[in-house]
């Protein structure tokens, strides 16, 4: 008994010691720094910057720094997209607005040229119709003279309706007026396409809504709708080009001496070397020298042409109005309201059925577009190299409005500048297309 109760207690003493380093081991093992309070919640997944700190010995007082660069950058991106999407904006409303007048240029355009047709044809039916009631008059005899009257007058009251719708149509041309719309149909489809491609390539600037505002308002001026007030001169003293693009005066961005003996400019920049500078010079000596005075003469040819018609339709329905009065029977009277009628009615044919002044202005528009050429290069060889449109991309749309290739185009500039070597006027037009 003895020996088992030493036994007992030796087991229960050996028990005991290894649960209390049992609890030693335990507690030593979840001995862990304390945790800061913190009211927010923190996602064991997710470990505060603190905790790591705390956890790996560093000091949790280290100061925060944030990127400025990045903050600022990010506010310059947010800044430029909300502009570049106001820009986009303006860009589409204007866009609308060349849209709407494209229609309307065309039902404008399209109804001016049924007045010409219409009021041709109706002035010539009254016209012939009075020519022949003054020759019916002539042979109407016997009884008191009321027929030979009644014919008298009423073809005294057709050739002045003819006489005064004449006047009308001379003063309006609706032929011109015709053209006037077709070339404005055709310049705003140019614009719409134009701002189509700036959107479309991106990046569109307030320049470019400015531009396209300016171009707008310069179409307007050039091609009014209205008749009243706003009409433009059908017989001007002198033939003048159109002009429909705004007027950009700015001085050049350069200095010409400087950039005349600058050696780097030999060098090919942006599509540009002097090669290219001179042929552009050349070819808008040829432009100048050649297809601009021919349009220039052609156009007072015209003008003058339309002047002398204009004048000579009215003024021989007037004289056949005034000579149906004396109209009398068997009187040699009769022959005056009858040729002026007959001429009259050949003249109108001529001015109006032949649309001189839609020949007119047609000859004013290709005066427009040549100045418009010169214009353009002229500006762009003003400009500083870098901030020019690319040579290559320049020569080849000048290429394309002069209807050539790009080779054709070198060979015109050198021959113009062997037309000027040689103090002659270079034998070819500039453009193969008017």
């Amino acid at each position: 008994m003895a020996s088992l109760q030493a036994v007992s207690s030796l087991l229960s003493s050996f028990s005991s010691s290894s649960s209390s380093s049992e609890r030693l081991v335990i507690k030593s093992s979840i001995n862990l720094p304390k945790l800061p309070k913190s009211s927010s919640f923190v996602s064991p997944t997710m470990p505060s910057r603190k905790l790591f700190d705390e956890l790996n010995g560093f000091p949790t007082t280290l100061p925060i720094f944030q990127d400025d660069s990045s903050s600022s950058s990010c506010n310059n991106n947010s800044t430029t997209t909300t502009t570049s999407k106001a820009t986009i904006q303006q860009l589409y409303a204007i866009l609308e607005a060349v849209a709407d007048r494209v229609e309307m240029h065309h039902n404008i355009g399209e109804q001016r040229d049924n007045w010409n047709n219409l009021l041709l044809n109706s002035i010539n039916m009254l016209t012939l119709t009075a020519s022949t009631m003054a020759g019916v008059a002539a042979t109407c005899g016997g009884g008191d003279g009321a027929p030979l009257l009644a014919l008298k007058l009423a073809s005294t009251l057709l050739f002045s309706a003819s006489t005064g719708m004449l006047l009308i149509m001379n003063k309006i041309q609706p032929s011109q007026l015709a053209e006037e719309q077709r070339n404005a149909t055709r310049l705003f489809k140019q614009l719409k396409s134009h701002i189509e491609t700036t959107i479309a390539v991106g990046n569109p600037t307030e320049k470019d809504v400015k531009d396209a505002m300016k171009k707008v308002l310069a179409l307007d001026k050039a091609y009014p709708l209205p008749l009243l007030g706003a009409m433009i001169e059908k017989f001007p003293s002198k033939f003048e080009p159109a002009v429909w693009w705004p007027n950009n005066a700015k001085s050049p961005r350069r200095n010409n001496k400087v950039h005349q003996h600058d050696e780097a400019k030999k060098e090919k920049k942006n599509g540009w070397n002097e090669g290219l500078e001179m042929e552009l010079k050349d070819v808008l000596e040829v432009v100048k020298r050649k297809d601009m005075e021919d349009y220039e003469r052609l156009g007072n040819l015209a003008l003058k042409i339309n002047k002398t018609l204009a004048i000579a339709g009215p003024l021989l329905t007037g004289i056949a109005g005034v000579g149906s009065m004396f109209v009398s029977q068997g009187s040699w009277a009769a022959m005056v309201p009858i040729m002026a009628g007959a001429l009259a009615t050949a003249i109108n044919a001529l001015e109006h059925g032949g649309q001189v002044g839609m020949v007119f202005e047609m000859y004013r528009s290709c005066g427009g577009f040549f100045q418009l050429l010169e214009n353009s290069i002229q500006e762009t060889i003003e400009e500083d190299v870098d901030q020019r449109e690319n040579g290559e991309l320049f020569e080849m749309k000048l290429a394309l409005k002069l209807g050539r290739s790009l080779s054709q185009l070198k060979d015109l500039a050198r021959k113009a500048a062997y037309s000027r070597v040689e103090g002659t006027v270079p034998d070819e037009f500039a453009s193969k297309l008017f």
